[in-house]
């Protein structure tokens, strides 16, 4: 059934039925969602709608899944759904997304915090929980996600978090605001040799750059390709790796002693990125695998 055809079905029910009950509603927007996702992401999709929509949880909704919405409910429930059947992510639809336990302002300018992330902070701060006052550097923004745990969960650290995205930037600021973190950012072009050159020394630096090529875009689910930023997403392809060169090449002199530089990768360049390093002549370069057993993160230390 076509986006098209669900919404038509969405918007008949109540005037054919009256309004939606919280479970004919929940059916209706896991079935619409099952052309675009598994059945059980479809389901989770579903939920986490259900829950935006109505303020109740799972347990609530199932006791009272006999009760019909109201009519701001039943407005709110078409347009989220018409969102939904469209491709645009959950998050995005709600403005929000949880990483590393918060709550996280998101929208069509950032990426949407993601578990791999959660895994590569989590290194991190396996390494440097402990160390008094490390000096951060995160590339690449976003949400503020990563600059913004690392301030949490290190041991006082001085955290600076670059972008090229004034439109990120704003988000992050924003959300570094309400969890009360301290982080300071900065507008930068980091492929721009001068630009980047006023970055300073840092003991970690971390990166979640654009590593995906433009060839590679239809790999994508479309509810990344279509909706989630392209500038923090595609790289050339003709060079795929730039981002990571630049770091490798920042991190010659812009690391201290002792420092390592952190990174998610692509899992299907993570070997070639591992050799970027190298060449660079970083000695300690280690690949790990995520949860689901992909070379997805990278840390490199002289």
């Amino acid at each position: 059934m076509s986006n098209a055809e669900n919404l038509r079905r969405l918007t008949a029910h109540a005037y054919l039925y009256g309004m939606h009950t919280i479970g004919s509603a929940f059916y209706d927007l896991k079935e619409g969602l099952g052309t675009l996702y598994d059945e059980r992401e479809a389901a989770a999709i579903a939920h986490g709608a259900m829950e935006h929509i109505t303020g109740m949880g799972k347990l609530d909704r199932l006791v009272e899944k006999k009760r019909s919405f109201t009519e701001e409910q039943e407005l709110r429930f078409v347009d989220v759904a018409q969102q939904l059947f469209a491709g645009t992510p959950l998050q995005y639809v709600t403005g929000e997304a949880w990483f590393m336990g918060e709550l996280y302002a998101v929208n069509e300018h950032v990426l949407i915090p993601r578990p791999e992330t959660e895994e590569l902070v989590q290194w991190i701060i396996n390494d440097w929980g402990t160390v008094p006052s490390p000096e951060v550097l995160d590339i690449g923004s976003g949400s503020g996600c990563i600059p913004i745990a690392l301030s949490k969960m290190l041991n006082n650290p001085r955290v600076t978090s670059c972008d090229v995205s004034a439109d990120a930037l704003e988000v992050a600021m924003h959300n570094a605001e309400v969890l009360g973190r301290h982080v300071e950012f900065v507008h930068v072009d980091f492929l721009d040799p001068e630009a980047r050159s006023w970055l300073g020394m840092h003991d970690i630096i971390v990166s979640n750059p654009p590593y995906i090529p433009q060839t590679e875009a239809d790999r994508l689910h479309v509810n990344v390709r279509a909706h989630e930023p392209a500038l923090a997403l595609f790289v050339p392809d003709s060079d795929p790796l730039v981002f990571y060169r630049a770091i490798a090449i920042f991190g010659k002199e812009h690391l201290k002693q002792g420092g390592a530089i952190y990174c998610e990768l692509d899992a299907g360049h993570a070997h070639e990125t591992a050799a970027v390093f190298r060449d660079l002549c970083y000695s300690n370069v280690e690949l790990r695998n995520d949860l689901n057993d992909n070379p997805r993160m990278l840390c490199a230390r002289f």
